[in-house]
């Protein structure tokens, strides 16, 4: 931690993120949590205590509170920290050999899939679209916002498919489909479950973008956008349009007690115009757990 506050000592008007981190489980070992949207995972620019590491160490009153893995700032869901330090190295490496199985969900066109530049598309199920294979070779500057993909041997491997449940946009569709006509049929939304098998900064960002399907509310995805406060000046963010995208469920075995550990985030996927708000609902399992 004292490292942490002299690396960071320099931030002194950090913005604050008005979303609350809920705790998934937490045992001896590890804690899961449900990291929101915007939230970072660990200290880094600007931001310090608005961060999920230094909010859970302060929640514990634990400075040995370390992440096993890490999620993009702009992406929500589920997140793993390890609360000691003599496993960190055990769930650690889980992450590092794939021994996780992540799946996530996003809203994206409803559109055809188009030929990426770079790398291969691979239908599983001929002659359906989806589910497919993604693979490319993605590189990731530091400095530069955006990860980029390239000719070369490929690096990066994404499954992507239909989502069973498509609750999330079918309100936003109905009502392109009434106000705009034969138009909206190119402007509709479809929820996709991603489930990625490498593990490359902005990888399914990337992923999505390349086959003509961006993520809905990336603001780096095909094109950066600058977002600003009433004033004019320059902000950080825009909490009304997070990027929808969500880290839905992380399983593994637990390296030290030898069970299937399963974890499940509760935040919604959203589609959001001047006239109609939908959200898909937490996984069943997730509802069944709080009516017991």
């Amino acid at each position: 931690m004292e490292t942490l506050e002299k690396r960071h000592r320099w931030v002194t008007d950090e913005p604050t993120i008005p979303f609350p981190l809920r705790i998934l489980y937490q045992d001896d070992a590890i804690v899961a949590v449900d990291k929101p949207h915007f939230l970072p995972t660990t200290p880094r620019g600007m931001w310090y205590r608005s961060t999920a590491l230094m909010r859970l160490r302060e929640m514990f009153h634990n400075d040995q509170i370390t992440p096993a893995h890490r999620l993009d700032r702009a992406t929500a869901g589920v997140v793993l920290f390890v609360s000691r330090p003599e496993l960190r190295g055990a769930y650690q490496m889980l992450f590092q050999h794939h021994q996780v199985r992540k799946s996530y969900e996003c809203i994206a066109p409803a559109r055809p899939v188009q030929r990426p530049r770079f790398g291969t598309v691979q239908p599983l199920d001929v002659p359906s679209a989806f589910p497919l294979k993604r693979m490319s070779r993605i590189t990731k500057h530091r400095g530069i916002l955006q990860a980029f993909e390239s000719s070369g041997t490929a690096n990066s491997t994404t499954i992507i498919e239909l989502s069973d449940n498509q609750d999330a946009v079918l309100a936003a569709n109905e009502h392109l489909l009434s106000t705009r006509g034969e138009v909206a049929a190119h402007q509709l939304y479809r929820v996709y479950s991603l489930r990625p098998l490498t593990g490359k900064t902005h990888q399914l960002r990337v992923h999505m973008n390349s086959i003509g399907l961006p993520i809905e509310g990336d603001d780096l995805y095909p094109s950066i956008r600058m977002h600003a406060n009433a004033d004019g000046t320059a902000a950080p963010d825009d909490f009304a349009h997070p990027l929808q995208l969500v880290a839905r469920s992380l399983e593994f075995i637990d390296p030290i007690s030898n069970e299937l550990r399963r974890f499940e985030s509760e935040i919604p996927l959203e589609i959001r115009d001047e006239t109609t708000f939908s959200a898909i609902p937490a996984p069943k399992s997730v509802r069944q757990a709080r009516r017991e």
